[in-house]
C-alpha cells in the first residue's frame, strides 16, 4: 500500500470524529451566526500565521537524504506567503476588528496545536509536520468551499469577507494532489510513521480548535 492510501485508512477514525463536530453540521445547515463565523477566522488568523514560520523550520530539520522534500517545502513556502492577511481582511469584511485580532492572543486549543506542531518539527521527526499540513488541507477540501456557499446568503456578507474559505477550498484541492505525491515518495518506514502518527495526532487537535469555537451569540 502506498503512503497516501495508508494515511487515508489510518486516519479514517479521528478525521470521522473531527467532522462529527456539531458546529460544522450547524455550519452546513446555516446556523452559524457571524460571531462564530468571526471566530473561527480568528483562530484560523493564529494557526495560519505559522505556516511559513512551520515550513521554514521543517525544511531547516530535514536530513540531507530528503533533499528533495526541502525544494518541495521551498515551493509550499512561496504559495502560502501572506494567506493571513486573507484571513484579517475577512474579518474586517464580516464586521470584526483586524487589528484587535492580529494583535491578540489564539485560544488555548489553537495555541497548543502550533506548539504541537513546533515541537514535532523541533523533537521528533521533521517530516511529521506533513502530518499537520494533511489535516489542514483534506479538512479544507472537503468543508470550505461548501460552507462558505451556504454560509454567505445566511449571514448577508459580501462574497469579501470569504476569501479565506473560497480560495482554500480549490487551492487546497490542487495542494493535495501534490501532498500525495510527496507522501508516496517516502521510502523510509520511519517517515512514513511520523507522517500518519502526527495526523492522528493533528485530526484530535484541530478538533479541539473546531470544538472550542462558540456554539451561539449575537449575529
Amino acid at each position: 500500500m502506498n503512503c497516501f492510501a495508508e494515511l487515508e485508512q489510518a486516519t479514517q477514525g479521528e478525521r470521522a470524529r473531527l467532522l462529527a463536530a456539531p458546529i460544522i453540521a450547524e455550519a452546513f445547515a446555516g446556523r452559524v451566526n457571524r460571531d462564530q463565523y468571526r471566530a473561527f477566522l480568528t483562530q484560523a488568523y493564529h494557526h495560519v500565521r505559522h505556516t511559513v514560520p512551520l515550513l521554514m523550520a521543517c525544511g531547516g530539520r530535514l536530513p540531507a537524504r530528503l533533499e528533495w522534500l526541502r525544494d518541495a517545502v521551498a515551493h509550499y513556502i512561496a504559495e502560502e506567503l501572506g494567506h493571513q492577511e486573507w484571513i484579517l481582511n475577512d474579518i474586517a469584511a464580516a464586521g470584526g476588528d483586524a487589528d484587535a485580532v492580529r494583535h491578540g492572543q489564539p485560544a488555548f486549543e489553537t495555541e497548543l496545536m502550533v506548539a504541537y506542531a513546533y515541537d514535532t518539527i523541533q523533537r521528533r521527526n521533521p517530516v511529521g509536520f506533513f502530518g499537520m499540513v494533511y489535516v489542514l488541507e483534506s479538512t479544507s477540501v472537503t468543508l470550505a468551499t461548501q460552507v462558505a456557499e451556504v454560509l454567505s446568503p445566511n449571514l448577508d456578507l459580501p462574497k469579501k469577507a470569504f476569501s479565506y474559505l473560497t480560495s482554500h477550498g480549490s487551492l487546497d484541492l490542487s495542494h493535495m494532489d501534490d501532498f500525495r505525491r510527496l507522501v508516496d515518495r517516502l521510502d523510509d518506514p520511519a517517515d512514513r510513521a511520523a507522517v500518519i502518527d502526527s495526523a492522528q495526532r493533528f485530526f484530535r487537535l484541530y478538533g479541539n480548535v473546531i470544538r472550542a469555537l462558540p456554539s451561539g451569540g449575537a449575529a
